[in-house]
């Protein structure tokens, strides 16, 4: 396995020798990609990342509790404002590194639907049979949710939602991949999801007799960028594998305006990429 992780620490290192003086720049501020790159993609984390991690303060994604001030709401978020490999990031598509790489195999089962507000986005807990292959590792799908407007944008456009589906392998190693929401046509598993939109945070409520699966919630390619990354809400841990398809898919104006009504605006400003390559694979 060894030989799947260096490449990224290679990549990683000479990022941060870009520029060993610079102060981080404002989030909204751009890096182009290093044109030398190896030959496999720095894809699978050597530090493992937790899906979440227990709250210790209160955070939103406005005001004083807002996005600019998570890295000073609690000590364990100081990677919010000093990380050099936050996400998410604006992706430009004319500075991504081609390469031959191999593609993404997901393997997603049918289960039962558990939803659950919790205050930041809508979840879905994923019980069922769900991987994720990439570079020879698996990843098992734990949970999928959703933002809007989209976090990642493409040449500094946002889409109307985006859908992160979150990996975790057998080494606490996470793999996420977004799938951006244009507006246009309604998605059926959309549908099905919406029927069931709990309007007030709380627990998670197993829906019966109603069965979900998530690749239903993909594009036809799986095409994507690659790049090494983070959680986009706190602790915004590092180490995070992110794939974000470059096919999207589409849902209607008015589904979009009733996830919106239950969850507000949850979307983490773009980061700084500090030199970080950005891939684009097949």
């Amino acid at each position: 396995m060894k030989r799947l992780w260096l490449p990224l620490a290679l990549v990683v290192a000479l990022a941060g020798c870009n520029s060993p003086s610079e102060s981080p720049p404002p989030a909204d501020s751009r890096s182009a990609a290093p044109l030398a790159a190896p030959v496999a993609a720095p894809l699978a984390a050597p530090v493992a990342a937790p899906v979440a991690a227990p709250a210790r303060a209160s955070w939103s994604y406005e005001g004083s509790t807002g996005p600019a001030r998570w890295g000073d709401l609690d000590p364990a978020w100081s990677l919010a404002k000093s990380g050099r490999q936050q996400s998410p990031i604006d992706i430009i598509p004319a500075k991504a590194v081609a390469m031959p790489l191999p593609p993404l195999a997901v393997d997603y089962s049918e289960t039962s639907l558990e939803i659950l507000n919790n205050g930041h986005t809508i979840e879905d807990d994923y019980h069922g049979g769900g991987t994720l292959t990439v570079d020879d590792q698996v990843y098992r799908l734990a949970q999928f949710h959703f933002h809007s407007p989209s976090e990642h944008t493409i040449d500094g456009k946002y889409a109307a939602m985006e859908l992160h589906l979150v990996h975790k392998n057998a080494a606490g190693e996470l793999a996420v991949i977004g799938v951006l929401i244009e507006e246009g046509a309604a998605h059926p598993e959309l549908a099905l999801l919406w029927d069931h939109l709990p309007a007030e945070p709380g627990r998670s409520e197993e829906i019966e007799g109603l069965k979900v699966n998530a690749s239903r919630l993909l594009p036809a390619s799986l095409a994507c960028w690659r790049y090494a990354g983070s959680l986009t809400t706190p602790p915004c841990s590092e180490k995070v594998a992110w794939f974000v398809l470059r096919q999207s898919i589409t849902a209607s104006a008015e589904q979009v305006a009733a996830f919106r009504k239950v969850i507000h605006g949850n979307n983490r400003p773009t980061q700084s990429l500090h030199g970080r390559p950005v891939f684009a694979s097949p």
